[in-house]
């Protein structure tokens, strides 16, 4: 029986999954990772990606005969790099995904027709390639590019690695035509002999070596497989893997993502896509909504009791709370100064509670009706993975909300979509726990009123609104 290891390497774990192909898990560990935040500053040690990826892989698999293990593929946190000299050993810290010590206006600047072409428009100042712009200020000669990803797996296979597309989406590459867009690199005084080859994630880029195997447990020769984000490996974790499918995650944010066969061009930039393994696309988008807000507004309240309750009284919740964590929307609109409000006066704690679930699933649904107007299919299933599904009111509440059937798995989290990636056939290692169903509520008239707001408030688009609204009468 073959035995698959999936590493999601996070910002505060590292992850190791052992999974056979009919998805039964035979073996998990982590392992904390610590972090040096100072304002915009957030730098990791890379040494210690490693040192604990080694203890947490030995756990994992004390107890899988090697002769079981097929293959691992390692997933990291989007935008993370650092540099290394051609050896392999760190020169840098490793800037993490929110480090925002850099400016993108140069990269945005002589990139502008390419990123047009990718369909996101502009760069953040905490993607990789400004902070690479950064980082080569100082650096040493014969210094090479490394998201996290390429570290962990060079230190596996023992010689230089590709980066795959995924993680290397913010550092500028061509998703298109599956290259560095050299010119625009060349203009920006990046050399070409610092950005490591791209492939394809799930390309296999060589095998275990012996001092990885003694120091891992990973037996030698094992296959290494290029793998993706964080995010990506949780969509395929989440099984979302057929054009019109999405996963809807929601936890503290609220983060979609989807598959479709042409590239999703939105002209507010709130959407981009990385590049499936067979050559699809995976668009996607992040909310600044979400269960943060709970524990923010309802401190130290048992939110599972609050569940119950809510769940136990009539009807839909008369009030609806737009449920920002913090000041600013990224998604389904770009409103840097948008803030959180209440519709209708929520009198107790359930109230509130329930007000703010029912604002995490409007903007929800509004994500959707945006994909839509944008072209993208959201017609296929909608898997919800996160921490909101441990509340069977809150998974009803969205169902009802948009209508349609939610699928719940039984485990998606980016190690199984690592594991997944490695063994390169989906089919039976996900599992479903469930599908729920909707009740027949409406809620179409408080989905509107909360639209309108948004609209009103000069958030969202008038175009989108209209759209919203169109939406409702399909």
């Amino acid at each position: 029986m073959s035995v698959w290891i999936g590493v999601d390497l996070g910002t505060q774990s590292v992850r190791v999954m052992a999974v056979t192909g009919d998805g039964q898990v035979v073996g998990t560990a982590s392992r904390a990772l610590t972090s040096h935040r100072d304002g915009p500053r957030h730098e990791q040690d890379p040494e210690q990606w490693w040192r604990e990826l080694s203890v947490a892989a030995r756990e994992a698999l004390r107890y899988v005969p090697a002769s079981e293990v097929a293959g691992v593929a390692v997933d990291a946190t989007s935008g993370t790099i650092l540099l290394t000299d051609p050896s392999g050993r760190a020169l840098t810290p490793a800037l993490m995904y929110d480090d925002r010590r850099a400016d993108a206006g140069r990269a945005n600047e002589v990139g502008a027709a390419v990123w047009e072409r990718l369909g996101y428009r502009r760069m953040q100042p905490n993607w990789a390639l400004p902070k690479l712009l950064w980082l080569l200020r100082d650096a040493a000669e014969g210094a090479r590019l490394a998201h996290q990803s390429d570290f962990v797996n060079r230190r596996l296979v023992g010689h230089d690695v590709a980066t795959d597309l995924s993680n290397a989406l913010k550092t500028g590459v061509d998703l298109i035509e599956e290259r560095w867009p050299l010119e625009v690199m060349d203009a920006l005084g990046v050399p070409s002999q610092i950005l490591p080859e791209v492939v394809r994630p799930g390309t296999r880029l060589g095998v275990v070596c012996a001092e990885a195997a003694q120091e891992t447990g990973i037996p030698a020769g094992t296959p290494v497989i290029a793998g993706t984000t964080d995010g990506c490996a949780a969509q395929l974790g989440a099984g979302a893997d057929r054009v019109g499918s999405w996963n809807s995650v929601l936890g503290t944010t609220l983060v979609l993502k989807g598959v479709t066969k042409e590239l999703i061009h939105d002209p507010l930039g709130v959407v981009y896509s990385h590049r499936a393994p067979d050559g699809s696309w995976l668009p996607g988008g992040a909310s600044s909504t979400g269960a943060g807000v709970l524990t923010r507004d309802l401190p130290g309240r048992d939110l599972d009791a609050l569940s119950a309750q809510a769940g136990a009284r009539p009807g839909p919740p008369a009030s609806v709370t737009y449920p920002l964590v913090s000041r600013g929307e990224r998604f389904p609109f770009d409103a840097p100064g948008a803030e959180g409000f209440t519709l209708g006066s929520p009198a107790d704690d359930v109230e509130r509670y329930a007000a703010i679930l029912l604002g995490a699933a409007f903007v929800e649904r509004l994500c959707f009706d945006y994909l839509d107007l944008l072209g993208a299919p959201v017609d296929g299933e909608i898997i919800l993975t996160g921490g909101a599904t441990r509340s069977a009111y809150w998974t009803q509440l969205r169902a009802d909300v948009l209508g349609r059937p939610v699928t719940l798995r039984e485990n998606a989290e980016p190690a199984l979509g690592m594991a997944v990636l490695a063994s390169g056939d989906s089919s039976g290692m996900i599992r479903t726990r469930g599908v729920v169903d909707p009740s027949g509520a409406d809620l179409t008239e408080a989905y509107l009123r909360f639209v309108t707001e948004l609209e009103r408030r000069g958030w969202l688009d008038a175009a989108a609104a209209e759209h919203a609204r169109e939406r409702t009468d399909r």
